[in-house]
C-alpha cells in the first residue's frame, strides 16, 4: 500500500475511485469456479463463502477462512487444497472487465488520476497490485490493509490519507448503495454503480469526460 500522504492539500483535479468486485471486476466468477473445483452446486457453496467473508476481508488468513468453509461443507481442506481454493478465488476477482478497462483508459487519457477502495482479503490485494491493469491507478486501498470495511465511516477517512485528497475531490463508484451512501455522507461525490454506460454519463456531468 502506498505511504499515507502527510497532508490533504487537495489538487482540484478529482481522483476517480472505484470498488473492485461487481464494478471493475465481474461478480460471480470466483464462486462459480470454486463450486466447479469442489464438484458442488454453487448455491451450496455460496452460504459459507459469504458467511465467513467479512473477517477474511478484514485481514484474516486463507487458512482460517477456507477451514471454516470446509467445516460448513463437511470437508477438511489440507494446505494444498487451501492454496488451490485461494488461487481460484483470487483469480476470479482480480480480472478487469473489458468494458471497465475501456472506460478507465478513456479517463486516464485525459490525465485524471484513478484509485481503488475495495473490501478484499490480503491475497486478492496482492494479486491486484501485481496485475498489469492496476498500473493505471495512482493509489490502491483495501480493507485488509486498514482492518476496516466499507461502509464503516472510518474507512473513508483513512482512505483520504492514502489518496491525499480532500473528500470533495473524490468521485467514487460502488455497486452497494450502503457503501455509496456512507461515502456521500463523508463528503465524497459517490455514485451507485449500475454499469459502464451510466458511469460514463456521470463522469461527463462531473467534467471528467467529454460528452
Amino acid at each position: 500500500m502506498e505511504r499515507p500522504r502527510s497532508s490533504l492539500a487537495a489538487p482540484h483535479t478529482p481522483l476517480v475511485v472505484w470498488d473492485l468486485g461487481g464494478v471493475l471486476a465481474p461478480s460471480g466468477q470466483a464462486l462459480s469456479a470454486l463450486a466447479e473445483a469442489l464438484n458442488l452446486p454453487e448455491d451450496e457453496c455460496a452460504a459459507p463463502y459469504w458467511a465467513h467473508r467479512d473477517p477474511y476481508d478484514l485481514g484474516g488468513t486463507p487458512t482460517e477462512y477456507w477451514s471454516l468453509i470446509g467445516e460448513a461443507l463437511g470437508r477438511a481442506f489440507d494446505a494444498e487444497w487451501i492454496e488451490r481454493l485461494d488461487r481460484i478465488d483470487t483469480a476470479g476477482w482480480a480480472v478487469l472487465a473489458a468494458d471497465s478497462a475501456d472506460l478507465l483508459d478513456r479517463i486516464a487519457r485525459r490525465g485524471t488520476p484513478l484509485g481503488v477502495l475495495s473490501n478484499a482479503p490480503a491475497s486478492l490485494a496482492a494479486a491486484v497490485r501485481k496485475a498489469e491493469w492496476s498500473t493505471r491507478f495512482e493509489t490502491l486501498v483495501f480493507s485488509s490493509d486498514l482492518g476496516l470495511m466499507k461502509p464503516d465511516p472510518q474507512v473513508y477517512r483513512a482512505a483520504d490519507q492514502h489518496f491525499g485528497r480532500a473528500p470533495s475531490d473524490v468521485i467514487f463508484f460502488d455497486d452497494r448503495p450502503a457503501n455509496a451512501e456512507a461515502a456521500r455522507a463523508h463528503g465524497w461525490r459517490a455514485h451507485v454503480w449500475t454499469g459502464v454506460e451510466a458511469a460514463a454519463q456521470v463522469l461527463v456531468r462531473e467534467g471528467v469526460l467529454e460528452g
